[in-house]
Order: C-alpha cells, then structure tokens, then sequence
C-alpha cells in the first residue's frame, strides 16, 4: 500500500487559469505591478497569506476586503465549472480500489476545494481533505509537512506528495517526503526546477498506475 498527499489546484484539478484570473484581477483593479513570477511566489500560500502578501504590495484595501474579493471571485468557479486534469478521476480510484491512502493538502480554503472535489465525485475517496487554513500555516512553511505526517501516521518518507508548484516540492522534499513534480501549463516554465527537486516528474495522472 503507497500513501499520497495530493495538492489540488493544478495537481488534481484544472484551475489554474481560475485561480490566476483571480489573483490577477485584484492586482489590475487596483492598479498594482506584478511580475511574471506572481503565481509561483503565491500558489503555496494560500489566500489568507496571499491578502497579507498583497498589502505589502501595496493594494489599497484592508486585509479583510482583499479575502472577500478573493472568495467572491473564486467560489463561483469552483463550485460549478473547474474541471478534473485529465484521467485524476479514473486514477484516483484505481488507487483507491487497489487498497493506497489518498490525501489532499492544498492552499485553497474549504468554500472551493470541498465543493469542486464533491462535484468531480471523488471526495469520498479521499481519507484526508486538508486545507493549509486547517494549520494556520502555507506549504512554503516545513511544519505543515510534519504535522500532517503525525495526522497521517506514517513515516515522512513513506509519503509520496505530488504538486506542480516548485516551492511546495522544494519544501515537502526538504522536510523529508518523497515528491513527484507534476505537470500544470501553468507551472510549465519551471519544469527543470521542479525536477531538480523531486523524485520524480509526471505529465499525466496516469503515469501512476504505471
């Protein structure tokens, strides 16, 4: 039996372009620069630490109206239209039915992930739905990999973790899991950097059963 630790935006689900386009238009909005390299700083974060991260940008707004447009923008799209990458279903309960853990970790607060995972018909598969706000902390921070080993209740190694982000990979492996890069258009740029980090690098779910 493999145990996983799933992230979700752009690991498990097709939401990546959601996500930017949400995270993007509050910057436009407010008439706030960003670099290309936003989404790789952010998507570890989550929002909370991402409307924080946003203040120090500078946007004009207080802490609380930058997560309300961030939730009011999202929670739409989640709920009704992002997709599932392609074969995560299938795979998902192949893994499932040949007796694997499956987990999810992600940024992304309970109001999308839960309804999206529900509507795909694959929360239920899963032992663990974990959102970062359930440990008040983000994946670029090493304890959130430890104290989800302790709830899990393997050893760290023993757990394969699976992301397309390039900072969550980097910290998982330093804090002692086995990591598979994934691939995600979105991440696409940073492919050599996520596979100098992980153990291995996937283009589609499938590759799992492989």
């Amino acid at each position: 039996m493999k145990t996983y630790l799933f992230d979700f935006d752009g690991t498990l689900v097709d939401s990546m372009p959601t996500f930017a386009g949400v995270m993007t238009r509050i910057l436009d909005e407010t008439g706030i620069p960003y670099g290309n390299d936003l989404l790789k700083i952010i998507t570890p974060l989550g929002y909370a630490d991402t409307a924080r991260y946003y203040l120090k940008l500078g946007v004009p707004l207080t802490y609380e109206e930058i997560l309300g447009r961030m939730y009011e923008y999202a929670i739409k799209a989640y709920t009704e239209t992002v997709p599932a990458k392609a074969h995560v279903i299938e795979t998902v309960r192949a893994l499932k039915e040949r007796g694997d853990a499956l987990n999810v970790l992600t940024a992304s607060p309970h109001e999308m992930l839960d309804p999206c995972l529900k509507r795909l018909g694959i929360y239920d598969y899963f032992t663990h739905v974990w959102s970062c706000n359930d440990f008040n902390t983000n994946k670029s921070d090493p304890e959130i990999y430890r104290m989800v080993t302790e709830k899990i209740g393997v050893p760290v190694e023993k757990i394969i973790f699976l992301d397309d982000n390039f900072h969550a990979d980097r910290t998982a492996k330093s804090a002692g899991m086995t990591v598979y890069g994934v691939y995600d258009d979105s991440s696409a740029e940073y492919e050599k950097e996520i596979r100098s980090v992980t153990d291995r690098y996937i283009y589609d779910f499938s590759e799992l059963l492989k």
